[in-house]
């Protein structure tokens, strides 16, 4: 369950899934997350609670949101400690001109990108993976 540690086989394994719908960031006070919201991510900050939702689910508890992202999830399982993955997807994806917010869970990076850009997103991230092979 360590995950994979070789950068070969982490681009050329992501296999880029774009999950439905889009989502935002959020945040709340306090460290309770509202009723009716299900975050996929949660980062405690010393400002507040950060949320990452379901715009459908922000709208309907009206917390505010500026950012309209698509969540595209990396499918190999890559280790916590290895090296290189974040910086290669980034860095292709600035290089297209696509902002990136990654969040690591324990099996797999997820990608934050612009909701307008996700198709564009993963165009680069599989002309990554095939340039990697």
């Amino acid at each position: 369950m360590s995950g994979e540690h070789d950068l070969t086989r982490l681009l050329t394994g992501m296999r880029p899934r774009l999950n439905p719908g889009p989502y935002v960031f959020t945040t709340v006070p306090g460290p309770a997350v509202p009723p009716g919201v299900h975050p996929v991510v949660t980062v405690a900050e010393t400002e507040a609670l950060t949320l990452v939702v379901r715009q459908a689910e922000a709208d309907a508890a009206s917390l505010p949101y500026d950012y309209v992202a698509a969540w595209i999830t990396l499918r190999v399982h890559s280790a916590l400690d290895a090296v290189g993955l974040t910086a290669a997807v980034s860095t292709a994806l600035a290089g297209a001109g696509i902002s990136c917010n990654v969040v690591a869970g324990f099996h797999h990076d997820h990608l934050f990108v612009d909701q307008g850009r996700a198709g564009d997103a993963l165009t680069v991230l599989r002309e990554l993976a095939e340039g990697a092979a």
